[in-house]
């Protein structure tokens, strides 16, 4: 698929799609077989890619840390301990961030509940 083909199926555009492969996170491939272009093909495994990025980004992780979990997952970088490790700090990220968010549930039910009560 091309870029413009994978941006449609994932709904990020070209341009992120493009910042996402300078910064390693997903890589095309050039079709030797076609002489006449230099277009980048990608497959379904970067379409995984992508959806999982949106997702990470979604939660608050950078780029950085993003990069660190395909290495993880999809490039075989690390061996099985350094996978669990960076996994278990993810893991430990995220449950701080559900902490930090049920607290800031609290305060705004508070707030409306100050709102319905009339004592602001």
């Amino acid at each position: 698929m091309l870029i413009n083909e994978i941006a449609k199926i994932t709904g990020i555009s070209a341009h992120t799609i493009r910042f996402y492969e300078k910064s390693g996170l997903i890589e095309g491939k050039r079709d030797e077989s076609i002489k006449s272009n230099n277009y980048f093909h990608y497959d379904e495994e970067t379409i995984e890619k992508l959806e999982f990025i949106s997702d990470a980004k979604s939660v608050g992780f950078t780029i950085r840390e993003i990069g660190q979990l395909i290495d993880a997952w999809y490039n075989n970088r690390f061996c099985k301990e350094e996978k669990l490790n960076i996994l278990d700090e993810k893991l430990h990220s995220l449950e701080q961030k559900m902490k930090e968010i049920k607290e800031m549930k609290k305060q705004i039910d508070a707030f409306k509940k100050d709102v319905l009560n009339d004592k602001c």
